[in-house]
C-alpha cells in the first residue's frame, strides 16, 4: 500500500481513504520562499465530492496552519488572521509557535488544531501548490514529518538544521490532532 499520493489523483482513482487519512495541502508565493501548509486530519466520513473550488469532505477534520515567511516580509505585522486568502492562517501571533531560522526567516505553527465538525474543502491546487493524502499506517506521523521537513528544506528554503529542529514542534501539535476526545488517527 502506498504511504501517500496526490490527492486529486487518488479521487480520481478511487484511493481516497473513506473513514480516516490525512491530507497535506501546500501553497507557495509566486515570487517568494512565502509558504503556506495546511494538515488536515479527518474522520467519520459521510461523503466526498467535487465541487469547482475542490475536494469536499462531509466529515470531521481537525487542522494544523504552518506558516513560513521570509525576512523583511512586507505585512510580517499584521496578525496572520487578518491577512490576504493566500497569506492568512487562523490565527492570531500569541496563537502560533514563532520559530525564527538562521536566516531569519519566521515560521509560525498553530499550536492547537482548528476543528471542523461537519465539512471541509480541499482546494484545488494552482500553479506549483500541491495536495497529498497520507494513509492512516502506522508510521503515518513519520512519514509526514518527514515529508515536511524535506519540504520546509527544498521548497520554502528554511535552512535543514532548523528544518530538523522544527518537527518537534510540529510533531506535538499533530499528536493533539491525533488525541483529541473522540478522535481519529
Amino acid at each position: 500500500m502506498e504511504k501517500f499520493l496526490p490527492t486529486f489523483d487518488a479521487y480520481k482513482a478511487g484511493k481516497l481513504p473513506n473513514q480516516q487519512g490525512f491530507i497535506l495541502s501546500i501553497f507557495y508565493h509566486h515570487s517568494s520562499t512565502f509558504t503556506r501548509y495546511e494538515l488536515v486530519s479527518f474522520g467519520n466520513v459521510k461523503d466526498i465530492y467535487q465541487s469547482d473550488e475542490g475536494l469536499v469532505f462531509q466529515a470531521e477534520g481537525r487542522k494544523l496552519y504552518i506558516l513560513v515567511e521570509p525576512a523583511g516580509w512586507p505585512n510580517k505585522h499584521i496578525e496572520p488572521a487578518y491577512r490576504s486568502d493566500s497569506e492568512r492562517i487562523p490565527y492570531r501571533f500569541k496563537e502560533v509557535i514563532a520559530f525564527t531560522t538562521n536566516r531569519q526567516d519566521k515560521v509560525y505553527i498553530g499550536r492547537d488544531p482548528v476543528v471542523t465538525y461537519t465539512s471541509f474543502t480541499v482546494v484545488n491546487p494552482t500553479g506549483h501548490d500541491v495536495s497529498y493524502v497520507f494513509y492512516p499506517i502506522d508510521d503515518v506521523k513519520a512519514t509526514m514529518l518527514e515529508f515536511l521537513r524535506l519540504s520546509l528544506w527544498k521548497q520554502a528554503r528554511v535552512p535543514q538544521s532548523d528544518a530538523r529542529r522544527l518537527l518537534e514542534p510540529i510533531g506535538g501539535v499533530i499528536d493533539k490532532i491525533q488525541s483529541i476526545e473522540g478522535g481519529f488517527h
